[in-house]
């Protein structure tokens, strides 16, 4: 049976930390930026989880160990322990662990994170592809991580080693702006070997299942702020999501959103999780939220009315997202936009 095809953001009477039993929080661009915490983030998971949500984070990034992640956040004003930290590392080491013998030797192409979490499922990390190892996992390992490491997992991939990746995002943020990330780096094996890696993280189903798995979420809600990760890794889940609009997504990116990425609520920030969210009714030919009304012409989009930019938004992503069907709206939607001030 297919699974049918959202056309709107969904309302919610009931604020969504009330509908919700766990938030699975993306960490950059929802919770912090940069390394420092984004405006509104602590204060409004302080209030959801006092208000009995459980909060997990999870993350792609495989270098830092759970424990590293929980103090970062603690230290920003978000008491976190370690066990409510979800990484691509864990996902990845389980989906070797199911696949090879109980201690096998696993070649490691990343961080400590990578380590760490092998060795929680009983397996042996190792550095050479000449240690026989059953299998090679691949994770970002940072900036500093040598080139030679490439050449390593290449040794042993070529043999016929079975080739696991803990994410494959192609870019990573930093303080400085945005560096290559892990599927930059998988992407030289893969040249070098003609190989394809088995995938792990979001927005793939390991990922979703390690998170299921930790945190015991019977209805989970995933909150993130990129629609081919967070947004799809729920899709794939079966679970809703929450857009939050302090990351890469756009609202012009938002509106072009094929089945994969609409997410079931769109808010600004993490204040979303604390309040209800609105309608966005069928209006004529249109749909309507709050005090606008968006339709789809010919060529473009169109927005009337006044009211919250948010709102309008919504609006749009139906009318939007109703033209598309099961593909992307192609709908010029820059002058719609504007007047929103996205």
């Amino acid at each position: 049976m297919s699974r049918s095809v959202r056309t709107s953001p969904e309302g919610s009477e009931r604020p969504l930390n009330e509908a919700y039993d766990t938030a699975l929080l993306d960490l950059d661009g929802v919770v912090y930026a940069g390394g420092e915490a984004i405006a509104h983030a602590v204060d409004s998971l302080a209030d959801a989880r006092a208000e009995g949500m459980h909060l997990a984070y999870v993350t792609n990034n495989a270098l830092r160990t759970p424990d590293t992640v929980a103090g970062h956040l603690t230290e920003l004003g978000i008491p976190t322990d370690a066990d409510d930290v979800i990484t691509s590392a864990q996902a990845v080491a389980r989906l070797i662990s199911e696949q090879v013998p109980a201690g096998a030797r696993v070649l490691v192409i990343g961080g400590e994170g990578l380590r760490v979490a092998l060795r929680e499922r009983g397996l042996t990390p190792v550095e050479s592809a000449d240690d026989d190892p059953a299998a090679v996992v691949q994770g970002y390992g940072g900036p500093e991580l040598a080139w030679g490491r490439f050449a390593e997992a290449s040794y042993a991939v070529a043999r016929g080693v079975p080739w696991f990746a803990s994410n494959t995002d192609l870019t990573i943020p930093s303080g400085r702006g945005i560096a290559p990330g892990n599927g930059a780096a998988v992407q030289v094996v893969r040249i070098a070997t003609g190989a394809e890696p088995q995938v792990a993280g979001k927005p793939l189903p390991p990922m979703h299942k390690e998170t299921i798995l930790r945190t015991g979420a019977k209805r989970p809600l995933v909150v993130g702020d990129r629609l081919d990760t967070d947004i799809e890794g729920a899709f794939n889940g079966e679970v809703d999501s929450l857009l939050v609009l302090t990351g890469v997504t756009d609202g012009a990116q938002l509106l072009a959103a094929p089945p994969q990425h609409r997410p079931t609520y769109v808010d600004a920030d993490l204040r979303g999780l604390l309040t209800g969210q609105p309608e966005v009714a069928r209006e004529g030919d249109g749909f309507g939220c709050g005090g606008w009304t968006a339709t789809a012409g010919s060529d473009r989009l169109e927005l009337s009315g006044e009211g919250a930019a948010l709102d309008g938004l919504r609006a749009l992503c139906a009318a939007a997202w109703t033209a598309a069907g099961d593909g992307s709206c192609a709908l010029d939607a820059e002058k719609a936009l504007a007047r929103l001030g996205l």
